[in-house]
């Protein structure tokens, strides 16, 4: 699909979890084994293309009728750690998230009734044959959760002009740490809210993993949609935790002023959204 080739990554966010090979069981961990030894192993730019030719048939294929046998590999500190794609899966999930979020008629003309209905009775099906799966990746479009920046810190961040790219990874036991101070805190400060049910969820999603994992924040196809100087200067982890550390102290106008500048970058990015 060589017209595919220059297609940049949409504009959304990733939270990943690389899992050593030891959390697998067999006969899938000598398969990710085989996977991780293997030279040129794909890039997200990769799965995106191979996602966008699905929908090009008609009617489009929104859910792949088999699950991907490809992950992403990274090393930590000497242990070969893996990322399943789990492509169909997301797709599903994916498709759920879409119903609720655009109208029907807008979704008919997209993606075809009989076609989601199929996919939704597969999914149904499929859910009850394997009741405890779940998703190695997360996604968000038009800007990132403020729950994803609690898991890191600053200095975890990885910033390069030259693609660009920013990326924050960090230990699942920090990641679960950070949560648990952050979600305590919040709880003790306010009242329930957006931000506590995040982090609730997101708790819940990382317990479901090997202790060793590796977390990572991918900016993905944001760093299009913010201003070079604006990605240069993006500081949200440490604005995350500038303001759950004002809460923990009383400080309520530090952790306004935290949240505030947390708001108002992305409310920036998601109002691009609807630009013409």
């Amino acid at each position: 699909m060589p017209a595919l080739s220059s297609v940049l990554v949409p504009y959304a966010a990733y939270l990943r979890i690389y899992e050593p090979l030891t959390a697998f069981p067999e006969p899938e961990r000598s398969h990710w084994a085989r996977y991780a030894r293997r030279e040129g192993t794909p890039t997200a730019q990769d799965e995106l293309r191979r996602s966008l030719a699905d929908l090009l048939p008609t009617p489009p294929v929104v859910v792949r009728v088999h699950e991907s046998a490809d992950a992403f590999v990274t090393d930590v500190d000497g242990v070969v750690c893996v990322c399943p794609w789990r492509t169909r899966l997301r797709g599903w999930l994916a498709l759920e998230e879409l119903s609720a979020q655009l109208p029907g008629a807008l979704l008919d003309a997209a993606l075809p009734r009989v076609v989601r209905e199929q996919a939704a009775a597969d999914f149904a099906q499929w859910r009850q044959e394997n009741p405890d799966a779940r998703p190695w990746i997360r996604t968000a479009v038009w800007g990132v959760p403020v729950g994803w920046f609690v898991l890191f810190a600053d200095e975890e961040r990885e910033y390069t002009a030259a693609g660009p790219s920013l990326r924050y990874r960090t230990p699942m036991v920090q990641a679960r740490r950070r949560l648990a101070r952050g979600l305590r805190t919040l709880r003790e400060a306010i009242d329930e809210g957006p931000l506590t049910e995040s982090l609730v969820d997101v708790g819940r999603w990382l317990e479901e993993f090997h202790p060793r994992s590796l977390v990572e924040l991918d900016y993905g196809g944001l760093v299009h949609a913010l201003p070079g100087d604006a990605l240069a200067e993006d500081r949200s982890a440490a604005d995350a935790a500038e303001g759950i550390a004002a809460l923990r102290s009383g400080d309520g106008e530090g952790a306004a002023e935290a949240y505030g500048r947390l708001t108002e970058r992305w409310r920036a990015v998601r109002d691009r959204q609807f630009a013409n």
